[in-house]
């Protein structure tokens, strides 16, 4: 009889999320973010908190919640262009900053979910990014090593999901979260409906329920759109 890993709520899903912890947040842009969990962590009020996610969210949601509260401390990221009170933050040295070519950033945690401590790349060679790094040639081309990463917890939203924690995510959505899903200690995942244990299609699964230890269904999905571009006829 397989186990059951659900949860009644973020506030139970979130057992365990202490000041000075790292943490995997899901989602590209504002699309497939972990919104119940996001919002969780700004009302227990947990920080010095290390964010690990693609982008920042914006000044009033995602992310730039826990920014405005100063609960994160330090931000490893990629796109971080939406966020005015990330920047001023950033600026004024109150926040730590690891910028992150955004295909470095998807491998490393990857790499932290399938046990791979480090790689070489050849993106960030000759910038910044690559300072302090061990350089190699391959076919020619200097490449640079990078290092996984794990998390202490990693936040995750999907569409659908079962009680073992079987993942579907659905179109953007699979940006960030299915590797993220991977790396972290303990794996939350919050979907938009849970389904019976045996109705996904196995062929369907993007990530399978050995990496979850807790899921629950979300509640109030704003969805917000980052830029809503419109195109005139």
């Amino acid at each position: 009889m397989a186990i059951s890993k659900v949860v009644s709520s973020a506030e139970e899903a979130l057992q365990g999320v202490e000041s000075g912890m790292t943490l995997m947040l899901g989602g590209f842009g504002l699309c497939g973010i972990p919104e119940n969990c996001i919002e969780e962590l700004v009302r227990i009020g947990v920080k010095d908190l290390t964010c690990i996610s693609n982008n920042a969210g914006v000044d009033d949601f995602g992310l730039g919640k826990l920014l405005q509260k100063r609960q994160i401390i330090k931000m490893i990221s990629s796109y971080v262009g939406e966020n005015e009170e990330f920047e001023r933050q950033m600026l004024s040295g109150e926040l730590e900053v690891d910028l992150i070519p955004q295909g470095s950033l998807a491998e490393r945690c990857r790499a932290g979910g399938a046990g791979v401590p480090a790689f070489f790349t050849p993106a960030g060679y000759g910038t910044e990014v690559a300072e302090g790094k061990e350089v190699r040639i391959f076919d020619g081309k200097p490449h640079i090593l990078e290092s996984a990463l794990i998390s202490d917890f990693a936040f995750v939203k999907a569409w659908k999901g079962d009680s073992a924690g079987n993942l579907v995510f659905k179109a953007t959505a699979r940006n960030f979260n299915p590797m993220m899903a991977m790396a972290g200690m303990i794996t939350v995942a919050e979907v938009e409906e849970l389904v019976p244990l045996g109705e996904l299609d196995p062929n369907t699964i993007h990530t399978p329920g050995i990496f979850v230890q807790r899921i629950f269904v979300g509640e109030k999905y704003e969805k917000r759109i980052e830029q809503r571009t419109v195109r005139h006829a």
